[in-house]
């Protein structure tokens, strides 16, 4: 390898960083948009991002020349089954993420995301019948006592938090059976939901209550422009996992959910008695030990190990 090349990698791995950081920090930084429009029904809300989503999607899906895999996509009955399935789990975790942030619960969608990896190692052990190296199985247990601790803490099974973990993750799986890029992927799924997403809109369009007759010029604003939000942090993200390896992609993730916590806790004042650090800690212990596998198995591919 020249040093040119070497200069040119190095570059674009420093712009796929900058680009993941990027897509992160703007999906952390969705609770905030959210919070503006917390006067609204959470499904209202679904409603109205979905059928901009629409729009803005299939727009930049036609400007980049890639209506062709889509279209191969929607002739086949196979893969459409599993974009809709994994366009009502999407429906199911944005609004179950939207209600818990406009309800106040914004440190309980950062445990869901946080425990995510924990139930994708279950759809691996249970569907896939992967067996848990002794780094995962450490994880488990981590993870196991954690959601027990922060339970008794809640006083309740934190179900908010499971129902965010169980629907990403399960998603993510199905993601995986749809021979599609992330951006066309997501724009089938959103073509899926465009008419009830329309119906429940114009449904809830003479409510007095309602966005139209109630939202101010920034909070119109705002909900209209939810597709926008919906579709840079996706394209930021694919830019960076073309030019990123993915086990510094992967460790990423977890800046989300980091986020969302900071924001219940440090600007919402959500409450983080020491009994729910203690679950939050044995949860980040649990994350420790899931990169480390990561890198780990990564080192094995490497060096051709199995």
């Amino acid at each position: 390898m020249t040093n040119t090349e070497s200069q040119s990698d190095a570059h674009s791995r420093s712009l796929g960083i900058a680009l993941g950081f990027s897509a992160y920090g703007m999906w952390g930084l969705l609770t905030l948009y959210w919070k503006v429009l917390k006067e609204f029904d959470p499904f209202e809300l679904i409603g109205w991002r979905i059928a901009s989503s629409v729009v803005v999607l299939v727009a930049v899906v036609v400007a980049a020349g890639r209506t062709r895999a889509l279209l191969e996509a929607v002739r086949n009955p196979r893969v459409m089954w599993r974009i809709g399935i994994a366009s009502a789990l999407l429906t199911a975790n944005w609004t179950l993420y939207v209600w818990a942030v406009v309800n106040s619960h914004v440190i309980e969608t950062a445990l869901g995301y946080f425990i995510a990896p924990l139930f994708t190692i279950v759809i691996g052990v249970v569907v896939l019948r992967e067996k848990l190296r002794l780094k995962l199985k450490i994880a488990v247990a981590f993870a196991l006592a954690g959601l027990s601790v922060l339970t008794v803490s809640y006083g309740r099974v934190p179900w908010v938090a499971i129902s965010i973990a169980g629907s990403w993750s399960i998603y993510g799986y199905l993601k995986k059976q749809v021979p599609l890029k992330p951006l066309e992927s997501l724009t089938a799924e959103v073509i899926i939901l465009a008419i009830p997403a329309a119906a429940y809109v114009a449904i809830t369009w003479g409510r007095s209550d309602s966005i139209p007759h109630n939202a101010d010029a920034i909070q119109l604003v705002f909900a209209v422009l939810t597709g926008v939000i919906t579709a840079v942090p996706l394209l930021l993200f694919a830019g960076a996992s073309q030019r990123t390896p993915l086990t510094i992609l992967g460790p990423m993730q977890y800046l989300v959910p980091t986020i969302n916590f900071i924001i219940g806790w440090a600007i919402f004042d959500e409450v983080v008695s020491a009994s729910r650090f203690v679950g939050f800690a044995l949860i980040w212990v649990c994350l420790g030990f899931v990169v480390a596998d990561v890198f780990a198995s990564q080192r094995a591919s490497r060096n051709g190990s199995v």
